[in-house]
């Protein structure tokens, strides 16, 4: 059997620095540290970290007053912000950088008098942080049958932005309907766009005219995971996704003599170091990388945690 990983994969800059503020923060204030929401969503990287003295809560009413209190990468609305205020809790904000590029962004499009689209998906963290970042009139769709429903006219001058998870491709045919219902639309340049998350769904297209099966590590609740698994299903490839080497089924790989390998953007490499050897001891195999972009992206820490 051969094994091809795809590249690039794993974890991105925005789930480094994340994870990286969480540590820094419990060497230079100690445990307790904690954290709003998952500071990603990986129940290893979580674990692992609640080791550490990280806790991690839902609500900040479970934050005892005085606690250093962390936002997670996914960001947080300002009603969150201004209750941490209230309670004057020391806070550090762990947001990618890129979910900030678009809530601001939004706020451009709001100030220049534009009615807000947001495409992405109900409910998730970073969608519930943006809507609640941005003032004014803010429309959330999914898909190309929720642009018909928008209780806009057709003169109504619009702005989308997306959330980062989300490719170009996810986006396309949203965006088309957008420019087919309105006559005046903006939106970010497609260079605007998250590069980890384009790159890692490029990365399992190629790796799918390759491979018989694809796996694919990452947690359940992680968006940009489930979506790599579902490209390997389009290409019509039996596609899995798992969170660790335990939930690998031998009967997968029953007809496979490709199977390729790839990680969601909140993944940890030890986890694909598990799956490979897991993988080869089912059957004898052959590894090797997909040729693919190197990612040398970094994102500076905030102050209250910096070197």
């Amino acid at each position: 059997m051969k094994i091809i990983l795809a590249q690039p994969r794993g974890f991105c800059a925005g789930v480094v620095r994340a994870i990286e503020i969480v540590e820094r923060a419990l060497e230079k204030y100690g445990a307790p540290v904690y954290v709003r929401h998952e500071i990603v969503h990986n129940r290893h990287v979580v674990e692992s970290l609640k080791a550490k003295g990280a806790h991690f809560v839902e609500d900040l009413d479970e934050v005892p007053p005085g606690a250093v209190t962390i936002f997670s990468a996914h960001g947080v609305s300002r009603k969150v912000e201004n209750e941490a205020k209230r309670r004057s809790l020391p806070t550090i904000d762990a947001t990618c950088p890129l979910v900030t590029k678009v809530h601001n962004q939004g706020r451009r499009y709001v100030d220049q008098g534009r009615v807000l689209v947001f495409i992405g998906h109900a409910g998730h963290p970073e969608v519930e942080g943006t809507l609640g970042q941005i003032d004014g009139e803010i429309h959330l769709v999914q898909r190309e049958e929720d642009v018909e429903k928008l209780p806009l006219a057709s003169e109504t001058p619009i702005a989308y932005i997306t959330q980062t998870t989300l490719s170009v491709d996810d986006t396309r045919e949203v965006i088309a309907a957008l420019h087919h219902r309105f006559k005046d639309v903006q939106g970010p340049d497609i260079r605007d766009i998250c590069y980890a998350t384009q790159n890692r769904q490029t990365a399992v297209r190629e790796l799918s005219r390759l491979a018989d099966v694809i796996i694919v590590v990452g947690a359940r609740n992680s968006s940009n995971s489930n979506r790599l698994r579902e490209i390997g299903e389009e290409a019509g490839l039996p596609s899995y996704l798992v969170a660790d080497s335990s939930e690998i089924d031998a009967e997968w790989l029953r007809d496979a003599k490709v199977v390729g390998v790839t990680a969601g953007a909140s993944a940890p490499e030890v986890l694909v170091d598990d799956v490979v050897r897991a993988l080869m001891r089912i059957a004898p195999s052959e590894l090797s990388i997909l040729d693919g972009p190197k990612e040398n992206v970094n994102f500076r820490l905030p102050a209250d945690v910096a070197p």
